[in-house]
């Protein structure tokens, strides 16, 4: 990526060798990621793995493709959620039942205890994923599977955002069940479907700044495959992946784990800096995408060993009044972006 200044190794930043290189990941910056590469296991070990994981259904707002647009209703009767539930185990419409339940998910708060301890969803859903892996290469995913497996994630998704049942979510290691999607390039509409909602299960996951799940997540490669998204998808999938990495951003310890090699922070700030230069050319300026864009610049000028790199390689634009049209009614994105300078002009100082 020529058009992105290559960061000083500061003090404290330690610089891996030719040892560290990243195998399994697509080149450009999210490929320069010291430890990651090997840990998307192929399709036939994921569903190894979910042969040894059929136990799990006994353990004590992106997905597009519930047609969304049709209303809401009323409120549905705990009777007809088991109704469904008992369908999406027993058959034989489970297609059905898993676009009900998924369209139901808001009006029902009590959705994910009863899914996650309901004998057999769990393992039922996991099939639903595993019989996609053959699909995904060579690419030959249909649109109709593709719904049909966003309804499903869009189950694991209101698992994954409860307060009582996401630890147990985490310590089943259900999210890497996702990654072989989010590690997918095609560029049709029924793998970005699917990359996108995988995404927003990662992203239920760390919406309420949980270190727990941030542990989780840094044990995994879960910022490359975010970082290339960046750098590749849609609009929409580059705002989750950016609000994914901004949120592991925000814990110390994620913080801390970027910027702990120049590696991992050229792979970060390398792919800010290009998603600067696509902000450039895009009519209109995505406000969201450069909101999330200031604000992971802004925590990574928090660490002493970034802020030194990021006054020398931090993007004009952010510098100069080039966004301004597009953040003028967003007072907090303005704000972040005037602590970012002051940040990097005190930094100059000390």
């Amino acid at each position: 990526m020529s058009n992105v200044s290559t960061p000083v190794v500061p003090p404290g930043m330690v610089k891996p060798g030719p040892a560290d290189s990243v195998k399994g990941v697509a080149p450009g910056p999210s490929a320069a990621w010291h430890g990651a590469g090997n840990l998307i296991q192929p399709a036939s070990k994921m569903q190894t793995s979910y042969a040894n994981a059929s136990h799990l259904s006994t353990v004590p707002s992106i997905s597009k493709p519930i047609d969304d647009t049709t209303p809401a209703g009323p409120a549905v009767s705990q009777d007809q959620i088991y109704a469904w539930v008992a369908e999406l185990v027993y058959g034989p419409n489970r297609e059905h039942a898993l676009l009900e339940l998924g369209k139901k998910r808001e009006q029902c708060d009590n959705l994910a205890l009863i899914l996650w301890h309901s004998q057999g969803v769990v393992t039922v859903l996991l099939q639903e994923i595993v019989s996609v892996y053959p699909l995904l290469s060579p690419p030959q995913l249909t649109m109709a599977a593709s719904n049909k497996l966003c309804n499903a994630l869009a189950l694991l998704q209101c698992i994954a955002s409860h307060d009582l049942t996401r630890t147990a979510f985490l310590k089943a290691h259900l999210p890497l069940f996702l990654y072989p999607f989010l590690n997918t390039t095609s560029k049709a509409r029924a793998f970005e479907f699917l990359r996108l909602t995988s995404l927003g299960v990662v992203g239920a996951l760390v919406k309420d700044d949980s270190t727990d799940v941030v542990n989780f997540l840094l044990s995994t490669e879960i910022i490359p495959l975010c970082l290339r998204i960046i750098e590749t998808g849609t609009e929409l999938s580059k705002t989750v992946a950016i609000f994914i990495v901004q949120k592991i951003l925000v814990d110390d310890i994620g913080l801390n784990y970027v910027c702990q090699t120049y590696e991992r922070f050229y792979a970060v700030s390398a792919v800010l800096a290009n998603v600067v230069q696509q902000l450039l050319s895009a009519q209109p300026t995505s406000s969201r995408l450069l909101k999330h864009v200031v604000h992971c610049y802004l925590r990574l000028s928090d660490d002493p060993r970034a802020r030194e790199s990021l006054r020398q390689i931090l993007p004009e634009p952010l510098r100069d009044a080039t966004f301004s049209l597009a953040i003028r009614g967003d007072t907090a994105t303005k704000r972040a972006l005037s602590q970012l300078l002051v940040n990097l002009s005190t930094a100059s100082t000390e």
